[in-house]
């Protein structure tokens, strides 16, 4: 049985670089006009570096060309294709049959990949997909590990690719219409606004027509409720949930298999992945140092493997709080954040090395720091971590000594090796450019409760297998 795949998202080329020096075996990065996201921040002279750099360090990137397209987007298709086979990534994403059917036949060369927009859930479609030519299917969100399993063993000789961690999409694995209607922007062509992530409010029609908004007090939050029905499931009350904030009905938790990798590796599924490539470096490190530890450490010795050591690590990201998505079976209505939309986590990112000037560290902040507060970095290749605290802090440009930095604009400090306490040499081996800090977020009671509220639910899911 070869090693999983860790697969790792990669928005931008500084996400990409970030991504493989935590760990990631491969990352899968897009262009605005031809991909399902449009705020991708690469330009194609960033996708060459991009390319040549996880070369060079003999990982892998895919390309995703997984749009469904419309006759005005066809025109653009055959220069892409000329470009990705100047390119030459080592596999492109595709979801639409046309698009699959023109690159096949003008770039054979290429390793063509589906999806996870084709909604493959089956054996059958894998064995469809398989039969076109594609090297690899990405199993939809939906597949639960039982389909998983049933398909790995009716499809030994194809790679199969699966979603571990990130967000969860309430519609069918991005065929949603929500934002179409209300933003006029296509999910299904990279444009999607995340209606499922607005609030809505609760309003009645009178019976003259006019239509109050149902105001929620301290006074009668606690004298009624709002429930509805559905016509075939008399009896079944689906409670309508709002507070001062509104509320959320179509706001899924956020996926986190880490408590069920060793399903997914004991089954041998090829490639790992991670959504989220409009999330910040932040997010790429830790989640990319995780995992790998993770299924380094299992391969090493699964029988005293534990999901709890790479928690903590996981748990310190703004997030909805974590769910199983399909894993188990149905979702319940754990997997759903009726409360609140924002995310939370424990602490922040404070920012990163972005080079070194001889032995001073060049690194961009990304969060306001204060005299005396310990930022912690993030070692490649350990969970172990360097904090360092600072009482003043020197611009990298103007030499200004401020006893408090903000980020914004680019702005960078100078942070001296000495300042660790190691020799100079050790900590920049240590703490490579690229490497991510952290620093403690300060939370109210509320949301203090709510982090605690969404763990246990996370644990009580864990706990039901």
């Amino acid at each position: 049985m070869s090693k999983s795949e860790l697969l790792l998202p990669a928005g931008s080329l500084v996400k990409l670089k970030t991504a493989i020096l935590y760990g990631a075996d491969a990352v899968y990065a897009g262009t605005p006009d031809m991909c399902l996201r449009a705020q991708s921040k690469f330009s194609m002279e960033e996708l060459q570096e991009g390319i040549e750099f996880v070369h060079q360090h003999g990982k892998k990137i895919y390309l995703t060309l997984n749009l469904f397209m419309h006759n005005r987007d066809v025109e653009k298709l055959p220069q892409f294709v000329e470009t990705l086979r100047r390119l030459q990534p080592d596999g492109v994403l595709i979801a639409d049959p046309g698009v699959f059917m023109y690159v096949k036949e003008h770039a054979p060369e290429l390793n063509l990949f589906v999806s996870t927009q084709a909604n493959i859930c089956s054996a059958q479609a894998v064995k469809f997909w398989q039969a076109q030519g594609a090297k690899l299917c990405v199993l939809g969100r939906e597949v639960t590990f039982a389909e998983m399993k049933e398909i790995r063993e009716q499809c030994p000789d194809i790679l199969l690719e699966c979603f571990m961690h990130g967000a969860m999409c309430m519609s069918y694995s991005g065929r949603c219409l929500i934002s179409n209607y209300l933003a006029d922007r296509s999910a299904n062509q990279g444009k999607c606004a995340h209606c499922c992530r607005w609030h809505y409010k609760l309003h009645l029609r009178l019976k003259d027509g006019n239509i109050k908004e149902v105001e929620i007090t301290p006074e009668n939050k606690n004298a009624f409720e709002f429930l509805l029905e559905e016509d075939f499931r008399p009896g079944e009350y689906y409670e309508v949930v709002e507070d001062e904030h509104g509320g959320y009905m179509l706001n899924s938790k956020d996926m986190c298999l880490m408590p069920r990798l060793p399903d997914l590796l004991g089954i041998g599924m090829n490639s790992l992945k991670v959504e989220g490539r409009n999330k910040t470096e932040y997010y790429a490190a830790v989640v990319a140092r995780a995992y790998r530890q993770a299924i380094d450490d299992w391969y090493k010795d699964s029988k005293n493997w534990n999901y709890e050591k790479y928690m903590p690590d996981l748990n310190t990201l703004q997030n909805r709080g974590y769910c199983l998505g399909f894993h188990d079976g149905a979702l319940t209505n754990i997997s759903q954040n009726y409360e609140y939309t924002r995310t939370l986590g424990d602490w922040l990112f404070a920012g990163s090395i972005v080079a070194w000037q001889g032995d001073d560290a060049i690194f961009e902040v990304r969060n306001y720091i204060n005299s005396g507060e310990f930022i912690e970095f993030l070692r490649p290749g350990s969970l172990d971590n360097l904090r360092l605290t600072l009482t003043e802090f020197e611009d990298a440009d103007s030499g200004e000594i401020t006893p408090r930095v903000s980020a914004g604009q680019g702005k960078k400090i100078r942070i001296k090796a000495q300042a660790f306490g190691l020799p100079s040499e050790e900590v920049k081996k240590l703490l490579p450019q690229y490497v991510i800090a952290r620093k403690p977020a300060v939370l109210n009671a509320d949301d203090e409760q709510k982090l605690k509220h969404k763990k246990d639910e996370y644990n009580q899911l864990i706990n039901n297998k």
